[in-house]
């Protein structure tokens, strides 16, 4: 296993291409513990003027994915993803947090919920995650 530093775990996602078009923000990036925000930008919207769903499952599985990064110090990778949507929003910026619920040697389960500035939930998510040992 390849380690890595907490810093160049960041920046890997700060560097990404994916990462800036969509508009997402690292807030905090400590070991376990990381925190996102996303302006919500027009082109986000679906044809019901709401946020996306997509936009929600990809912030879930993104923070998700950051939180175990920042806690193994190596890659990892989706096996499964679920989402339940619980409020729909407009405009603002929204938030993403994750919390590792169980890691063994191969799997990590990881929760991750996205709320908007007022601490709103709308949306939770709970997945599987393989780690890639290098």
């Amino acid at each position: 296993m390849v380690a890595r530093t907490l810093n160049d775990i960041k920046s890997s996602f700060e560097t990404s291409a994916f990462f800036a078009h969509v508009g997402f923000e690292i807030v905090s990036f400590k070991e376990g513990s990381v925190k996102l925000k996303l302006p919500i930008r027009k082109y986000l919207l679906n044809a019901n003027n709401t946020l996306h769903g997509g936009v929600h499952a990809t912030m879930l599985d993104l923070i998700m994915g950051m939180t175990i990064r920042s806690a193994t110090k190596t890659r990892c990778t989706t096996v499964n993803l679920n989402v339940t949507y619980l409020s729909s929003t407009t405009e603002g910026t929204i938030f993403a947090t994750g919390k590792i619920l169980k890691q063994g040697y191969k799997l990590v389960s990881v929760e991750g919920e996205l709320v908007d500035e007022e601490g709103i939930l709308l949306a939770k998510g709970v997945g599987t995650f393989k780690i890639i040992r290098d």
